[in-house]
């Protein structure tokens, strides 16, 4: 599935749910199918710096493609992880990198997050970009 469809397919789950409230309940319940990282991930280096819980991500290249695995201490962190991950993993680096990922605003999440959970999700993506990068460097090596 292509990194649109995946983003169309998030803003139609989305597009059920009327009130916010809702909304935050389905976000926490994909933190909970969040692809988990290994333990010895969860670490200084994997933790993902501007975000006010802790979330660690971790990537591999496998295939060409980029698989990330996550966690947080915080389920609304968990749930965001989640959905970027779900969105970006098992794609190219070349992929990750010339997307912008347009079902955060389709969604609304900017405006119903706190200035903390936004900027904590603009970390991750950032975060994931700059893993992307670098693998893309290593592929490009070998």
């Amino acid at each position: 599935m292509s990194i649109e469809e995946t983003e169309q397919e998030i803003v139609e789950e989305f597009e059920i749910f009327t009130d916010w409230m809702d909304k935050y309940e389905h976000i926490i319940e994909l933190g909970e199918a969040v692809p988990k990282i290994d333990e010895k991930y969860k670490d200084e280096a994997h933790e993902i710096k501007g975000c006010q819980s802790k979330v660690w991500l971790h990537s591999e290249l496998k295939d060409g493609k980029i698989m990330y695995t996550a966690d947080s201490d915080a389920i609304i962190t968990k749930g965001l992880v989640a959905m970027v991950i779900r969105v970006l993993s098992g794609h190219t680096p070349d992929e990750i990198l010339g997307t912008e990922l347009t079902f955060i605003d389709a969604v609304g999440l900017h405006e119903h997050l706190s200035p903390t959970r936004s900027n904590g999700l603009n970390a991750m993506i950032k975060q994931i970009k700059l893993d992307a990068l670098a693998q893309r460097r290593i592929s490009s090596n070998n």
